[in-house]
C-alpha cells in the first residue's frame, strides 16, 4: 500500500497513517505532531473561494539547518515554476499564518 502523505484540510490534520483520526490546528497535539521527529511533511488543500472547490495542495516540508534547528518551508508548482515561502519554526504553523501563505500562492507572481 502507497503512503498517504497527511493532509490538512478545513482546519484538521488527516493523516493517512491512521486512518479516522484528526488533529486539530492550533491544538497542543498539533504543534506536538509538527515537533515529531518522524513529521516531515504534510499538504494544505487551497480552497477557491470563487469557485467554491479545491483547486490545488501545498506541500509543506520541515528542512534543517546546518546547526541543527528544524524550520518548515511550503511549495506549489505553478505552471512550469515551483514557488517556495518560508514558514518559520514549528510554533509559527498557525491556521491564520498557512491561511496567510495559502492566499500568497493562490495570487500569480508578478513576471
Amino acid at each position: 500500500m502507497a503512503y498517504k502523505i497527511p493532509t490538512v484540510s478545513e482546519g484538521e490534520l488527516w493523516d493517512g497513517q491512521t486512518p479516522g483520526s484528526y488533529i486539530r490546528l492550533d491544538s497542543p497535539q498539533w504543534f506536538t505532531w509538527l515537533e515529531s521527529p518522524t513529521t516531515t511533511r504534510f499538504s494544505y488543500a487551497l480552497f477557491n473561494r470563487s469557485q467554491g472547490y479545491f483547486d490545488g495542495f501545498m506541500t509543506a516540508r520541515k528542512e534543517c539547518r546546518q546547526r541543527g534547528a528544524a524550520y518548515w518551508s511550503v511549495y506549489r508548482r505553478q505552471g512550469d515554476r515551483l514557488r517556495k515561502v518560508y514558514l518559520g519554526p514549528s510554533s509559527a504553523l498557525t491556521q491564520d499564518r498557512l491561511g496567510q501563505v495559502a492566499t500568497l500562492l493562490h495570487t500569480p507572481e508578478p513576471p
